[in-house]
């Protein structure tokens, strides 16, 4: 189905080809040349995905990303970003995007990405039986992808919810970051700050106090395994 992508850059070069490639993947997409721009954009009309620029005069895609996820918790995220340090794609992942890609980069890469991030996000065909996995008070419906915490509903990204799904249903198991790269977000490779990232975050959602978690531990030397209540 066509989905509606907003499209972030500075530079018209690149947002012409993204562009391009998206229409061609069947897509309705929406240009913005900065961040002001682009926050009006989403306004009038709440795009189902953003592809944002990282750096841009004004208004940054950091601060976009910030202001996009306080109005629309759930909204997919595709960060562009022509930085190369891990810190500075660590810090895209921080304030909210769901994925990335470094510039320079392949439009039909940058294609299949957004593919997935769209897929995970959707939800449940109707008329399939949605799944709703519990653990002592929090709980993930698969078919409609919304979580609570105490009948509090958690404001989680396409890939924390992702992540919170793959942990409920493989509890007491310990997999490395490796491992939930490519059972969570599909890659085969790829920087494995991502996990480390996203660990941290839905720590700090769903963790009564996230310096010492009860429920997301850290298996040292290994990775990460989800700690059902006794």
């Amino acid at each position: 189905m066509p989905y509606r992508v907003l499209v972030v850059d500075d530079d018209p070069t690149v947002s012409d080809v993204v562009r391009r490639y998206l229409e061609q993947d069947g897509h309705q997409v929406r240009l913005a040349a900065d961040g002001a721009g682009a926050l009006a954009a989403a306004e009038s009309a709440p795009p189902d995905l953003v592809v944002l620029d990282l750096m841009m005069p004004g208004i940054d895609g950091l601060e976009v990303c910030r202001r996009l996820r306080r109005q629309w918790p759930d909204l997919p995220v595709v960060m562009l970003t022509a930085l190369g340090e891990e810190a500075d794609r660590v810090l895209g992942l921080e304030v909210g995007a769901d994925d990335y890609v470094t510039k320079p980069f392949s439009p039909r890469e940058l294609v299949l990405r957004i593919r997935s991030v769209l897929r995970r996000s959707a939800p449940a065909a109707p008329g399939l039986e949605p799944v709703v996995l519990h653990d002592a008070g929090l709980s993930a419906d698969t078919g409609r992808r919304i979580a609570h915490l105490d009948g509090m509903p958690l404001a989680l990204t396409v890939r924390e919810f992702d992540l919170l799904v793959f942990l409920l249903r493989h509890p007491a198991q310990a997999w490395s970051r490796t491992d939930l790269l490519e059972k969570v977000w599909g890659w085969r490779f790829g920087d494995q700050s991502t996990v480390t990232v996203h660990v941290r975050r839905l720590r700090e959602k769903i963790e009564q106090d996230p310096a010492q978690p009860r429920r997301i531990l850290t298996v040292w030397g290994v990775g990460y395994s989800y700690e059902p209540a006794a």
